[in-house]
């Protein structure tokens, strides 16, 4: 699992950094492009679609912590409704706040799921199974709406470079993983077997192959949940799908309607710029948005102001809820910690 070291110089550079991008983005871009008229529109953007940007970001949150409860709750009393929220929303802060690509959410969530008792092995496990749940349906939708767009099922510019591509790239993935999930269940111990007195190099083969072994675990815990057909397993297209609304409805909110095909598109090929190592993507994400958007024929000006409106609230409106969140969980593993100390067994000697 990955580890995330928080220190303060850490978080002080992080926030820096945040603040200096977004005074970039919200300030010198629009006067760099000319866009200065098209800037005031952020503040007269429709209040009732901006209202329902906010409500179907929620929407989205709310699909993401019934995924959690679906992957991980699974049989699992302590961990409440309450406390799920608690653990996704702070996973989303440390998300925001550490250049990881998302390491600081997974890090600070398999750190609350040990506290709540659950082996290390489990926590690794399952944490590659929601993550091969919820991205099956990013790249699935790279497939299905790339391909679509260039043979012409949806209406809309269809360049070969943003929608074959990407199309391809999400295939080669999925084939990857399915591939990686038929790997035998005893493969760690056939490559100890098969490198045994091989020295330094047999040593760093049967610790490489604890990855194959653990990736091949979480994908097919994944299909045998996908299999079970819990209706909470929805929450992974919900957290896709009422993120992407969020951006169409601000659209909406400045008066413009791009295709529906091309808004989804755009959005899962701008954020694959999200992978760059940068505090919860802040100017990656704009940028390959932007960029995405305008190659499918969206006017720059447009693309840049509902871009701007949609981070806002995809980035900066779960934040102060988040941070609430990371102290509210700390509360709560704090209980957790006194109920097991509490169950422990009095030793002969006195000590506990």
């Amino acid at each position: 699992m990955p580890r995330v070291r928080i220190t303060r110089a850490g978080v002080v550079g992080s926030i820096v950094f945040v603040v200096s991008i977004v005074a970039l983005l919200y300030f010198v871009l629009p006067k760099l492009l000319g866009l200065r008229s098209t800037w005031n529109r952020l503040q007269q953007g429709n209040i009732w679609w901006l209202a329902l940007a906010a409500v179907l970001e929620a929407a989205s949150y709310a699909g993401y912590v019934a995924l959690f409860r679906a992957v991980f709750v699974r049989g699992r009393r302590r961990i409440g409704w309450r406390a799920s929220y608690e653990i996704t929303m702070a996973g989303l802060v440390a998300t925001r706040l550490f250049a990881a690509a998302g390491a600081g959410g997974i890090a600070l969530t398999a750190w609350a799921l040990r506290r709540s008792g659950m082996e290390p092995r489990l926590v690794a496990c399952r944490m590659i199974a929601f993550l091969a749940v919820l991205y099956a349906v990013y790249m699935l939708s790279l497939v299905i709406c790339g391909l679509g767009l260039y043979v012409g099922l949806w209406p809309g510019q269809a360049p070969f470079a943003i929608t074959v591509v990407p199309a391809l790239f999400g295939a080669g993935v999925i084939a990857v993983f399915l591939a990686v999930s038929a790997l035998p269940g005893d493969f760690e111990r056939l490559v100890a077997r098969w490198t045994s007195g091989g020295g330094p190099l047999g040593a760093l083969a049967r610790r490489l192959a604890t990855v194959p072994v653990a990736v091949a675990s979480g994908v097919r815990t994944a299909i045998e949940l996908v299999r079970t057909r819990d209706p909470a397993l929805l929450g992974a297209p919900a957290w896709w799908a009422f993120d992407i609304a969020t951006l169409w409805a601000c659209f909406h909110a400045f008066g413009s309607s791009p295709d529906k095909a091309a808004i989804v598109m755009a959005y899962f090929v701008g954020w694959i710029a999200n992978t760059l190592p940068l505090p919860g993507g802040v100017g990656a994400v704009e940028g390959g948005l932007i960029g995405a958007l305008t190659a499918f024929g969206v006017p720059v000006q447009t693309a840049v102001v509902a871009v701007l409106a949609y981070r806002a609230f995809s980035f900066w409106l779960p934040t102060l809820p988040g941070a609430v969140a990371y102290f509210q969980l700390r509360r709560t593993v704090a209980r957790w910690r006194e109920e097991d100390t509490a169950q422990l067994p009095d030793s002969p000697h006195g000590y506990t």
